[in-house]
């Protein structure tokens, strides 16, 4: 027994003098939660994905406030029944006006106004600062290749993208939920004319600039405005600037008469090197030098300086179509 108390007593010398116990927390999960969520995941991957709701039906939903906050996000000043309207689609008011009628709304009350005139407007504007802004910052590129690029500026894929990009697709009152690229691009050019009916034409014409004309950043011009016949423009092109005669020479070639045949064609005019290229043929090697040539020539290239999109493009030189 002695020995048993003084084992005990080493025991107690042996705790350490900080006696502060840690405290384990334990999770504890019931055995139906497990099964539940398997089942529920079981259910949801049967019914299969579900489709997108509109924001608008939630319960915290504003619609005046998502307007204000639409134009303080993009740092411009709209009046909100112009922005309102440049939101509303002519399906959308159709549909609108026609349940107003059953209600028995006299007839001078149903009209809703609708983007269609905002749209016009907005489409003018951005079109005649696009060309405007090209002519200024590709200045040697022909009136072709700036048309090419001004419309993929101004497609329905162009401005759809920009205008989703933005928070336009939960604002929009149309009849479809998601809005099409076609309302999506139409609502962000009657944004530009509600914004120029608010803020007047310059303000129209910097938001162009900030939010359309950037999509060029880092994009391969070439792959915008293709010459259909290389050989043939650049003819013309050393014609018209007098830089003599052009001239396809062959460089080099190697694996003829094989499957990985390649010429490397040199185009001169006037003794001096335009263009070279690559091919598996003469005539693809010709061309593919020519298009490395008017890349040079209209200041195209891959290496070229970027676009300078502070660039202010005088109002005088830009020209609003009817």
């Amino acid at each position: 027994m002695s020995f048993l108390r003084s084992v005990a007593g080493a025991l107690v010398l042996a705790r350490p003098l900080n006696s502060s116990r840690t405290v384990q927390t334990r999770r504890h999960i019931k055995r139906w939660v497990a099964p539940t969520l398997r089942e529920l995941a079981h259910r949801q991957q049967k019914q299969g994905p579900q489709k997108p709701e509109p924001r608008a039906g939630y319960v915290e939903w504003n619609y005046r406030s998502e307007l204000f906050a639409f134009g303080k996000r993009l740092g411009e000043n709209f009046e909100l029944p112009q922005l309102q309207e440049a939101f509303t689609q002519r399906s959308y008011a159709h549909q609108e006006e026609e349940k107003q009628r059953k209600l028995g709304i006299e007839e001078g009350d149903l009209k809703i106004a609708d983007n269609q005139e905002l749209a016009k407007m907005g489409s003018h504007i951005a079109r005649a600062y696009v060309e405007a802004f090209l002519k200024q910052s590709l200045p040697k590129v022909p009136k072709e290749g700036q048309e090419a690029i001004a419309s993929y500026l101004l497609s329905t894929e162009t401005l759809a993208n920009v205008s989703s990009h933005l928070g336009t697709k939960d604002l929009i009152f149309t009849t479809e939920y998601p809005p099409s690229p076609e309302s999506l691009a139409e609502s962000l050019q009657a944004v530009i004319g509600a914004l120029a009916d608010s803020s007047g034409v310059e303000r129209a014409f910097l938001f162009v600039r900030d939010f359309i004309c950037t999509q060029l950043n880092q994009k391969d011009l070439l792959d915008l405005w293709t010459p259909k016949q290389p050989v043939q423009l650049l003819e013309e092109i050393c014609q018209q600037r007098k830089l003599g005669e052009v001239e396809p020479r062959l460089l080099g070639d190697c694996g003829k008469n094989t499957v990985l045949a390649a010429y490397h064609v040199g185009i001169y005019a006037n003794r001096q090197l335009l263009g070279k290229g690559f091919g598996e043929d003469v005539p693809t090697a010709t061309e593919t030098a020519a298009l490395d040539a008017l890349q040079s020539l209209f200041d195209i290239h891959e290496n070229r300086r970027p676009f300078d999109f502070g660039l202010q493009v005088e109002t005088k030189n830009v020209r609003l179509g009817n």
